[in-house]
């Protein structure tokens, strides 16, 4: 089985969280944080920064680890576990800009669009939007169908 480790950051300011349309590859037409894998030698910090830099032009200051999720599921048409370490940001360098990949867009928490998300992202998103700290666990189908969760909400990560 494949394993990656990717990194997932959202951008917080006055009530809203920034999502970025995924405008090709892996996660096509969903909102979502942003993100990716972890390169070679490479330290999750900086995978958190060079991610965001090169997806929306911003360099994350300040941020805190907000939750582990381990995801059993088909990438590219293989069983692949990805384990997904989820950041909260409150200060970066930068203002979001669009690029070839991601359009990034502020919503207001109360608005979060979460039918055109990730199938998972309305069972723990809310507790991270809300300051939980949460670790979970998903298996999905081949069409991203969730067939089993848990969700557990920590004190620290």
């Amino acid at each position: 089985m494949n394993k990656l480790t990717l990194t997932l950051v959202f951008l917080r300011r006055d009530g809203q969280v920034l999502l970025a349309m995924k405008k090709r590859g892996f996660g096509v037409n969903r909102w979502n944080g942003v993100g990716g894998k972890i390169e070679k030698d490479e330290t999750l910090d900086r995978a958190l920064v060079r991610e965001s830099r090169e997806e929306i032009g911003v360099t994350p200051v300040h941020y805190e680890k907000s939750a582990d999720i381990k995801f059993n599921e088909y990438f590219k048409g293989q069983p692949t576990v990805m384990h997904v370490h989820v950041y909260s940001c409150t200060k970066w360098e930068g203002k979001p800009t669009e690029s070839e990949e991601m359009r990034p867009k502020w919503f207001d928490i109360d608005s979060v669009p979460y039918k055109d998300m990730w199938p998972d992202d309305p069972f723990w998103l809310p507790q991270v939007l809300a300051g939980d700290k949460v670790v979970a666990n998903f298996t999905l189908d081949k069409n991203d169908k969730i067939i089993s969760h848990e969700i557990n909400t920590v004190k620290q990560l």
